[in-house]
């Protein structure tokens, strides 16, 4: 069972969104709040804003459903929050229009992703699970998009994540780029003639080297040290695994 907790300032929204997963047999709304400030006091282990289980909070949830622009505290900061802690639910953001510079934000503090308010039930059905599942569920390509519209927003890549990304293979190096390209790992698979499933263990090893939650975070991380450059997609000239950057890559599975 999926545990859902729901958080917009509208109730007939929340109304609207229990309705759909109400029917849901195998997904629980366990419970709501109509701001950031009371779904961080309200879920369990996040309400000191620490994430290190010490919240006074009892509400335990999977996936954090919740609206980005809210009164007390909006969804950016109610995201950073709730992610700090390595064992939080997972959030999605919610939004009125898909080039949202909070959305933009929520993702850089840890949220797994967004969906437009209108999205079909299907849809947001086939997110909750993908999100509970560890996938990011925003596409690739509209993290980029998000990206390129505010990438103004992004600090310089500093020369502390330019060593961390040397921990990773030139094929790790090479399948982040073509992630932040806005590629699916079957596309992936195709252009470097690799197994879908080799392409999905190269990426699991640089979330886990790089310590980042998901494919919309590993975008991100590329755009913040340079491996892509906003607008163009890009490599940068000296960012490349070609241009002799990261450890060699002896198997390429």
């Amino acid at each position: 069972m999926i545990r859902v907790m729901l958080v917009d300032d509208q109730e007939l929204v929340r109304a609207g969104f229990r309705m759909v997963l109400g029917a849901q047999p195998d997904i629980e709304v366990v419970g709501e709040a109509p701001d950031g400030q009371a779904a961080v006091e309200a879920l369990k282990g996040v309400g000191d804003g620490t994430g290190d289980g010490t919240g006074k909070g009892t509400v335990e949830a999977d996936v954090v459903l919740m609206d980005v622009r809210m009164p007390r505290m909006d969804g950016v900061e109610a995201a950073r929050r709730i992610c700090a802690g390595p064992d939080g639910p997972k959030v999605l953001i919610l939004t009125t229009f898909d080039l949202d510079e909070y959305a933009f934000a929520a993702i850089k503090a840890g949220a797994s992703g967004f969906l437009l308010k209108d999205v079909p039930p299907p849809e947001l059905i086939s997110a909750i699970h993908s999100v509970h599942s560890g996938d990011a569920v925003v596409a690739p390509s509209t993290t980029r998009r998000l990206l390129d519209r505010f990438a103004t927003h992004l600090p310089d890549g500093d020369a502390r994540a330019r060593r961390n990304a040397d921990v990773l293979t030139a094929r790790e190096r090479e399948v982040l780029f073509h992630v932040a390209r806005g590629l699916s790992n079957t596309e992936i698979a195709g252009l470097l003639h690799l197994t879908e499933a080799t392409v999905k263990t190269h990426l699991g090893r640089v979330l886990a080297k790089l310590s980042l939650r998901d494919r919309a975070q590993a975008v991100v991380y590329a755009y913040e040290t340079g491996l892509v450059r906003p607008e163009t997609g890009d490599r940068t000239r000296d960012r490349t695994p070609a241009a002799g950057h990261g450890r060699p890559d002896h198997a390429d599975g």
